[in-house]
């Protein structure tokens, strides 16, 4: 039986970074067993960020990002250096990389940025099968700096056993903390109904992956769960013995859901969930209230976090778009960015919508939200901005309050 992996939003995200030449993409590849990267003697064969998930045991699925040197050069080099920078928007554990150069502005530079973030850092001093670390600035990083310090020699592996275990002593102490969607918000062994329409955005034979994650993780749990399509939701609930503890809808059905469902019996849908299991829930529920701030003419971005190709009434091209237009009473001027990209300069924005965000970790999101505090622009996720386009914001909103 093939056994479906383990999705990167999931992961623990770690970032190698470094010069160029320092042996990054050899690191990877030492670290991984697989020739991941290729490498060279030339400096600058790392172009683009590699990605790798792999099973780092008994931690469990992380994966790695192999990133271009930072001392890049040209207007290529400056290109490979910002998507390089766009790394670290994701990144939970840093390693810095280096070698014959030591520990300079760039070091300091990648340092610096990784203490703003709040990023926990593990050094590598790489090559030293060919140089000498300098002792007095490796002894300095461990106590002054309070960093974990390996010297590695890749052709013989040196160092590697010791960096995986360094790995395992550095992550953050929330990646061992359970984070749950929804089930420590139910009593054992509570009813979910999920209602799930069928459209052109679900591939034939599967669900969407923030329903697959909601449904396992009650599975896991032991919660009764029935899933259900909108045209089937009524006659469901006539026919359970009890009410069920929750209903998740989809958000695009949220209007037609929410005339279905007794007020009694809570609400709530999948992006809701996903706004407080991955991002920061106050900063979203203060950002969703800020609609009522937006004037036609106002400029409002979107982000998503995978790149899918719009199909038919794509929610955030064409739903979210004429549901808020609809709520503000006017023509709004909407911007998308897909993947990692995402703006340095929010000042032409009145708003930010981030998707579910299940294709990446929460620290992706974090970052995003981060940014948008710092510009004092608000942020918001498609769940949030739908019901409160819609109406039924508190409702919605309640069970996870």
């Amino acid at each position: 039986m093939n056994i479906p992996p383990t999705p990167k939003g999931l992961r623990l995200h770690i970032g190698i970074f470094g010069r160029r030449n320092v042996g990054k993409s050899s690191l990877l590849n030492a670290i991984t067993a697989q020739n991941v990267s290729i490498v060279s003697d030339v400096a600058g064969t790392t172009t683009d960020p590699v990605e790798k998930p792999m099973e780092l045991l008994p931690l469990g699925p992380v994966l790695f990002i192999d990133t271009a040197g930072v001392d890049d050069v040209g207007t290529l080099g400056e290109e490979r250096i910002r998507r390089t920078r766009q790394v670290f928007d994701r990144t939970e554990l840093a390693i810095l990389v280096l070698a014959e150069e030591g520990w300079g502005d760039f070091e300091e530079e990648l340092y610096q940025e990784c203490q703003k973030r709040k990023l926990p850092v593990l050094v590598v001093w790489n090559k030293t099968d060919l140089f000498c670390p300098d002792f007095g600035m490796v002894e300095k990083l461990r106590s002054e700096y309070r960093l974990t310090v390996l010297c590695t020699s890749l052709p013989s592996e040196k160092g590697c056993r010791e960096l995986k275990e360094a790995i395992l002593q550095t992550i953050p102490e929330e990646w061992f903390s359970s984070r749950t969607l929804v089930a420590d918000l139910l009593p054992p062994a509570a009813t979910v109904i999920l209602v799930i329409p069928i459209d052109k955005e679900a591939p034939q034979g599967r669900l969407i992956l923030p329903q697959v994650q909601t449904l396992r993780e009650l599975l896991d749990y032991g919660m009764t769960t029935v899933v259900v399509r909108p045209t089937e939701l009524a006659d469901t609930l006539r026919r359970l013995k009890n009410p069920p503890a929750l209903v998740i809808t989809d958000s695009q059905v949220f209007r037609e859901v929410d005339t279905l469902v007794p007020s009694e019996i809570p609400l709530t849908g999948f992006s809701v969930l996903f706004a407080r299991w991955k991002g920061e829930w106050q900063t979203f529920l203060e950002g969703t209230k800020s609609v009522e701030n937006l004037r036609p003419g106002d400029h409002v971005l979107v982000t998503e976090s995978c790149t899918h190709h719009p199909i038919g009434e794509d929610i955030g091209r064409v739903k979210i778009p004429r549901w808020l237009q609809n709520y503000v009473g006017g023509k709004l001027h909407f911007t998308h960015v897909q993947g990692h990209d995402f703006p340095n300069d929010l000042s032409p924005y009145q708003l930010v919508i981030q998707c579910g965000g299940c294709m990446v970790n929460r620290r992706a999101i974090l970052s995003k939200i981060m940014r948008c505090r710092e510009q004092h622009v608000p942020i918001t996720n498609y769940g949030l901005i739908i019901a409160y386009s819609l109406g039924i914001f508190d409702r919605a909103t309640a069970f996870l309050r």
